[in-house]
């Protein structure tokens, strides 16, 4: 059993344009998350998708919604595929210095990067059962994608939190 996963970030937002870690707040697309947003449903409209699924925060849930007007695709909207809760530090720049600190030790009120990373693999466990032999898009944050780099790759949760992040035009897996 396999499922191709493409995975693509939410588009830029307000807090990432001021360098704040939003974590389990809604966000908003700036107006050039907006604009990628559109590039990013030209890029995927025709790209063999049978399904777009998207983190149930705003940013994401916005990025897929302008992607996909007027798409015949569902996009289904799922709290697992949800950033790290930073619990107390959602909205601050905090949890961007301090990321190496909370791998495996919740924020306070919030969870450690490793709970959101099992927390994500729990969801892509079930699509790798539930849509095999498809391609679905997956709209996330960073804890997915680290949870798509371990599961797909093998790649340590170290290694991921250490490296700095390269924005690129989507990333495909086979799960």
């Amino acid at each position: 059993m396999s499922v191709e996963v493409v995975f693509e970030t939410h588009s830029i937002s307000e807090d990432n344009e001021r360098g704040v870690a939003t974590g389990w707040l809604p966000g908003r697309l700036s107006p050039r998350g907006r604009e990628l947003a559109e590039e990013l449903g030209r890029r995927r409209r025709d790209d063999g998708l049978s399904v777009v699924f998207a983190s149930d925060l705003r940013r994401a849930v916005e990025t897929a919604e302008i992607a996909f007007a007027g798409s015949p695709l569902p996009v289904v909207r799922d709290e697992r595929l949800r950033e790290c809760d930073y619990g107390e530090l959602n909205g601050t720049a905090e949890p961007i210095r301090t990321r190496v600190e909370h791998l495996r030790v919740p924020h306070p009120g919030g969870e450690s990067y490793e709970q959101a990373v099992a927390r994500v693999r729990g969801c892509l466990d079930e699509l790798r059962w539930e849509r095999d032999g498809e391609r679905v898009l997956v709209i996330g944050h960073m804890a997915t994608r680290w949870a798509l780099e371990a599961e797909a790759h093998g790649r340590s949760l170290d290694e991921l939190v250490a490296e700095r992040f390269e924005w690129r035009p989507g990333w495909e897996y086979v799960l």
